[in-house]
C-alpha cells in the first residue's frame, strides 16, 4: 500500500491485544521525503545524549526496575514470553545505550536516540516494503516471520497466542516490538518511513506525542518531509 493516509487508515489493533493490556496505546508515524546519509554529527549528537541518559538512569537502579520497561516485562510474561530471554526493544537498547550504542545511518541513529531518552519501544520500518496496513493481534503461530539465523535467510513462525505486529504478507515484528522482519526493515535506501511507538503506563498521551514530536523534529531539521500520524487506542 502506497498511500500513506490509507495506509494509516486501515491500521488497526484487535480487541485480543486491548483485552491483554487495556493500557496500551500505539502511536503510528510515517515520515515521507527521507534523504538516505550516513551518520553525522546532528545523529552522533542525539546518540551521545542518549547514551548519558540511559547511564543517568542505571546509577540508581537496574533496568529491569525502570518503569517503562518493567511495564514492558509485565506485558511480555502476559502473553507467554520470558523478557529476561527475549528483551523488548527498549531494554535492549536502555541496557546497551551506557557502553555506546550502534552508529548505522543518519535515520537508524535517530529513531533509536529517541526510543533511549523517551524510553519507549520504537519501530522503524520501510513503508515501501508493506503489503497493506499494519495490525497488532495474537498469532495463530501458522504466520511466517523472515529473518536471519547463522547468517542465512530463514523464515520462522511465532507461538500461538505472541503479540506480533503484522501486514498481508505475514509478520513485520515478533513479541510487540522484539525483533522486527527482514522484508520490511529500514534500509540505506529508504525514503519513507513507518514508525510504530508503542506505549504503556505510566507513560502519558502527551508523553508520547512529545516523543512523536521528536523524531519528526530530528528528521526534519535537514530534510524536507511530509508526515501523517494516527492514533490506535481502546475504544477507537
Amino acid at each position: 500500500m502506497s498511500d500513506p493516509e490509507a495506509l494509516l487508515a486501515a491500521a488497526t489493533v484487535h480487541e485480543d491485544v486491548f483485552a491483554l493490556c487495556p493500557d496500551y496505546r500505539a502511536l503510528l508515524v510515517v515520515v515521507d521525503g527521507i534523504e538516505p546519509a550516513p551518520s553525522d554529527d546532528a545523529s552522533e549528537e542525539l546518540l551521545l545524549a542518549a547514551e548519558a541518559h540511559a547511564a543517568e538512569l542505571l546509577a540508581t537502579q537496574p533496568v529491569d526496575q525502570l518503569p517503562h520497561v518493567e511495564a514492558w516485562r509485565t506485558a511480555y510474561r502476559a502473553f507467554g514470553a520470558k523478557p529476561q530471554r527475549t528483551r523488548n526493544s527498549l531494554e535492549a537498547l536502555t541496557r546497551r545505550a551506557p557502553a555506546g550504542l550502534p552508529r548505522v545511518n543518519r535515520l537508524t541513529d535517530v529513531y533509536n536516540a529517541v526510543s533511549v531518552l523517551h524510553q519507549l519501544p520504537l519501530g522503524g520500518e520501510d513503508l515501501s516494503r508493506y503489503a497493506g496496513p499494519p495490525r497488532l493481534v495474537r498469532a495463530t503461530g501458522t504466520e511466517p516471520f523472515d529473518t536471519v539465523a547463522d547468517g542465512a535467510d530463514v523464515v520462522e513462525h511465532p507461538e500461538p497466542g505472541e503479540v506480533v505486529w503484522c501486514d498481508d504478507a505475514g509478520v513485520t515484528c515478533r513479541r510487540w516490538n522484539w525483533r522486527q522482519a527482514t522484508r520490511t526493515q529500514l534500509h540505506e535506501g529508504t525514503t519513507t518511513a513507518l514508525f510504530i511507538m508503542d506505549a504503556l503506563a505510566p507513560m502519558t498521551d502527551d508523553a508520547l506525542q512529545a516523543a512523536a514530536d521528536d523524531l519528526v523534529g530530528h528528521l526534519g531539521s535537514r530534510m524536507p518531509r511530509r508526515t501523517w500520524q494516527r492514533w490506535l487506542r481502546p475504544g477507537g
